[in-house]
């Protein structure tokens, strides 16, 4: 049997008397897409956080192809393949969108300059097919501060990717877009991520998008797992339809 890309194995945390993360053993294969819901509180943005190296469990371990990466910084974990976009987005509003990435794909090269982060032809490039990648090329010279919270969204994924990641971890992707932007916005990203080489987590509140984008789907709540698998089975789980999605 292969060795997973990611392995969480007993992984415990909690905040006071809050059990945020409850014994939870996780596998996730290289390639794949899936998603994590949950209510709020179910310790999903938990678990992002202690794979990114943000937060450390209380117990427990995680491996990167059997690497133990548990009390790694998350710069170090950054620079072994594991990214992600955050649910507010995390960009220089000041910079202009062709600025922001690069100084993301200078910081993924190690040898950025904030002096001189456009002085280096490689970067443009980079910079350059992200922008392609995500149909920002009309806003590369805006300052972020112009731009709708969609587009926000779209550049800090596209910062995440100029790492190279081998997992990227998507934080709700489509918070703080429209209702009639959403799917638009999630086609955007899962084109500009096709031909990358990076497996595919993101957290999501929205079930449509969920079963639309996600090949696997993980309910937490209270901090465990209650159901892992296709979209449809896992929508169909009697205690997913009770904690999460509210159904009879």
């Amino acid at each position: 049997m292969s060795t997973p890309l990611l392995s969480a194995r007993g992984l415990g945390k909690k905040f006071g008397a809050v059990v945020a993360a409850d014994d939870l053993c996780i596998d996730i294969a290289a390639g794949q897409r899936l998603s994590i819901i949950g209510s709020n509180g179910a310790g999903k943005t938990t678990f992002v956080n202690m794979v990114t190296g943000y937060l450390k469990p209380d117990e427990g371990c995680i491996e990167l192809d059997g690497q133990d990466i548990t009390q790694l910084s998350h710069q170090r974990i950054a620079g072994m393949g594991i990214c992600r976009s955050f649910q507010i987005p995390q960009l220089c509003l000041e910079l202009t969108v062709l600025e922001n990435l690069l100084v993301a794909v200078g910081a993924a090269d190690g040898r950025l300059s904030l002096w001189r982060p456009a002085g280096n032809k490689l970067w443009r490039e980079r910079a350059q097919v992200l922008l392609e990648k995500f149909a920002l090329q009309a806003d590369a010279n805006r300052q972020v501060l112009e731009l709708a919270g969609g587009v926000r969204k779209l550049l800090d994924i596209a910062m995440a990717l100029a790492r190279a990641p081998r997992l990227l971890l998507l934080d709700e992707p489509t918070s703080g877009v429209s209702a009639d932007e959403k799917f638009p916005a999630m086609e955007r990203v899962m084109e500009a991520l096709q031909g990358e080489a990076a497996t595919i987590l993101f957290v999501e509140h929205d079930m449509d998008i969920v079963a639309r984008f996600s090949e696997r789907v993980i309910a937490f709540y209270s901090g465990r797992v209650i159901a892992d698998g296709p979209p449809a089975e896992v929508m169909a789980n009697l205690e997913v339809r009770r904690y999460i999605t509210g159904e009879k």
